[in-house]
């Protein structure tokens, strides 16, 4: 009998994986005062003893006003010994451990980096709500190397590779997207010009990785709404990324902050999402999620594997490898898109239903449980990211509402 090309190894740059399977770079929200806890290490190890070829440790902020929530990481000295005891725990399990590094940008609040927000241009950002200042040439240049100062500290850590954002409208989406970027200068107007802080970005993360670390890049395929960079842009993004040496991109799309389910497609559990947040804080969200919520936030609809059609299109234009995610709980769909030419397929919500899936599929179980009600994703804006099947005496409405999604998808 063949073996399934999910369990071979494969490269992903210095770095071998034992199979073809990583966990994707869902934030987790477990994190205490931006620093590893132990609900972090438990979940990732957990990963790592099902299975899983690399497990990636998600959004880690590259510096103070990077930050989108109190239980990010913020990559700083302080906090490398407990990531060693992390990363130790999962190579002990026969895994790789991988994290990714990124810039919030505009999408923060002063309550949470306390300095105003900064991004590619000033503006206002509605869904903290607040103003936002445009970066300075100097910020710009210190925040590329700032970058490359975290995967130096990623390697201090004990990390195989790092992941670099560049997607779904963060900051370095920020200056790469015209919607965002309304820049004047040398990092405005042109897309040559709207990839200029992204090759400084890859210019130190590629000097601090050197001959050791993979380097893999988070890249929209798309921005998922007319004023944004289409597909046809992205390429060249994508194309300029290989030429600058990364070892592999992570094919995805949205921009949390416009259309925020082009990212992992379905609905998004309004009621669930409102329930978490404490009026206190955020009395402004939930008053407009109730009000407006569907049209704030407006579902696409989920099917498995939702990315392969445009990713196939980067297939034929690049030759460095390309990680598949997007839409994948069943063994023989992620083997048909390894068929597709894709080095490895990143995984989020199967691995959050059942973190043992890998090695479920390889003793012969086909299908994840995953129904896709995006349950985890409405409860990780307030809480850690954790499915409904995990969770301990829910509201009935949110039971409701999780059977009804579910029904729907």
């Amino acid at each position: 009998m063949t073996e399934s090309p999910i369990f071979t190894p494969c490269q992903i740059g210095p770095v071998t994986l034992r199979n073809r399977t990583i966990r994707a770079s869902a934030f987790e929200n477990m994190c205490v005062n931006n620093e590893p806890s132990q609900e972090l290490f438990d979940y990732h190890l957990s990963v790592a003893k099902g299975g899983i070829g690399m497990t990636n440790i998600a959004y880690a902020a590259v510096n103070k006003s990077g930050l989108s929530f109190n239980g990010q990481l913020w990559m700083r000295e302080e906090i490398v010994p407990a990531l060693k005891e992390l990363t130790d725990a999962i190579h002990a399990e026969g895994a790789k451990a991988s994290i990714q590094l990124g810039h919030c940008g505009n999408m923060t609040h002063y309550s949470t980096c306390r300095q105003i927000p900064v991004g590619a241009s000033t503006g206002f950002n509605l869904y903290s709500p607040t103003i936002v200042r445009a970066l300075k040439e100097e910020e710009i240049e210190q925040f590329a190397k700032d970058f490359g100062h975290a995967v130096t500290l990623s390697r201090k850590a004990g990390f195989d590779g790092v992941e670099i954002h560049a997607g779904h409208g963060y900051l370095i989406s920020q200056f790469l997207s015209p919607y965002t970027n309304k820049r004047k200068d040398k990092y405005g107007g042109s897309l040559e010009n709207r990839m200029r802080f992204m090759r400084m970005v890859m210019k130190e993360v590629m000097e601090a990785a050197g001959d050791d670390i993979a380097v893999m890049v988070k890249v929209n395929m798309y921005d998922g709404f007319k004023s944004g960079m289409q597909i046809d842009e992205c390429i060249e993004v994508a194309k300029e990324l290989e030429r600058l040496g990364a070892h592999a991109l992570v094919l995805s799309a949205g921009f949390v902050s416009k259309a925020p389910m082009a990212v992992m497609r379905g609905a998004m559990p309004l009621k669930t999402l409102a329930h978490y947040m404490s009026w206190a804080k955020f009395w402004w969200l939930r008053l407009g999620l109730k009000l407006v919520g569907k049209w704030m936030i407006p579902s696409l609809p989920f099917e498995e594997a939702f990315f392969l059609e445009d990713a196939k299109k980067f297939r034929k234009e690049l030759s460095l490898p390309l990680i598949y995610v997007g839409g994948l709980i069943d063994k023989k769909k992620i083997e048909e898109v390894l068929g597709e030419g894709f080095v490895a397929v990143q995984m989020a919500r199967a691995l959050i239903n059942d973190p043992a899936f890998v090695n479920k599929m390889k003793a012969g179980e086909d299908r994840n449980g995953c129904k896709h009600s995006n349950y985890c994703i409405g409860r990780m804006y307030t809480l850690d990211m954790k499915c409904h099947c995990h969770v301990d005496n829910l509201p009935k409405k949110l039971q409701i509402e999780i059977e009804k999604l579910e029904g729907e998808s």
